[in-house]
């Protein structure tokens, strides 16, 4: 079977367009139908940029991409394009824009709209049961900007969800959330693989990648390594990943990751603020 999504010898470059953003490539990196990946690495290491290539928001300078739904055609459905739902970080939204919950969740249902910005009933059913499925139908007259961090999330998750999507791709789902909200993220996430959406991913969370996405791929301007995390998750790899040096810990089970402390204390960068300079011990 083909894989769903195929980069070969993927290159590119903003061309100095953008101060700071990365190069990528060469890549050789495919996803089969029903994977739940996650791409790590350090900033700048082009983790939005691959995942603006995979949806076709940027063009690759070279190499090519395929985005092959030939697994429906394998289960009956009629040929069709394949539907990939985005969900971006937090951190880029405007949240003073003045829409509701179940405003901003039928937007993923523009294309089946042909009379948008109104809706049929077919979508206003799809939009309670979406909203129903995140645990949100209570907050559909919510302004998006009174919501807590793990409601807008699953806000955002409700808007790819209620397009039917093949492949969910999201940016840092779990960036500027605390811990109880970035695991139930993640718990989501997982059910909906179960269901069969393929997901890619980026995050910083190094424990959190380790501990739920069983395929991790470290990227740093190319793939430094792909696999499961017990694989992946090596101090070798990850020091070249992150150009510094990090800490494994397997105990019980579990993958611990920590950068390695550094050898100094901190009485030795804390200034002394009578003498006004780092006291030395």
């Amino acid at each position: 079977m083909n894989p769903l999504i195929d980069l070969r010898n993927v290159a590119f470059s903003y061309d100095g367009k953008r101060a700071g953003a990365a190069t990528l490539g060469p890549l050789h990196l495919h996803l089969h139908a029903g994977q739940f990946a996650a791409i790590v690495g350090p900033s700048g290491a082009g983790k939005t940029t691959l995942l603006k290539l995979v949806l076709g928001v940027l063009q690759p300078s070279s190499g090519g991409i395929s985005r092959d739904p030939t697994r429906l055609h394998l289960e009956g459905e009629r040929p069709r394009a394949l539907r990939m739902g985005y969900i971006p970080q937090l951190e880029t939204v405007d949240w003073n824009f003045p829409v509701t919950v179940e405003q901003v969740v039928l937007m993923g249902r523009t294309r089946q709209s042909p009379w948008w910005p109104w809706h049929s009933r077919d979508n206003y059913a799809k939009l309670a049961q979406v909203l129903a499925e995140m645990e949100i139908g209570h907050l559909a007259k919510r302004h998006i900007r009174d919501l807590s961090g793990g409601q807008q999330q699953r806000v955002f998750l409700a808007r790819a969800l209620i397009a039917e999507p093949d492949l969910l791709v999201l940016d840092e789902p779990t960036s500027g959330v605390d811990m109880r909200t970035a695991q139930n993220v993640l718990h989501v996430l997982a059910d909906l693989n179960k269901r069969g959406i393929t997901i890619l991913m980026t995050t910083h969370d190094l424990n959190l990648a380790a501990a739920h996405v069983p395929w991790i791929v470290c990227l740093n301007q190319r793939v430094i390594a792909q696999g499961p995390p017990e694989a992946v998750f090596t101090t070798e790899t990850l020091n070249a990943t992150y150009q510094s040096d990090m800490l494994v810990i397997r105990q019980d089970g579990m993958i611990i990751i920590q950068q390695k402390p550094h050898g100094h204390t901190y009485h030795d960068i804390v200034p002394n603020p009578v003498l006004g300079h780092a006291i030395n011990e």
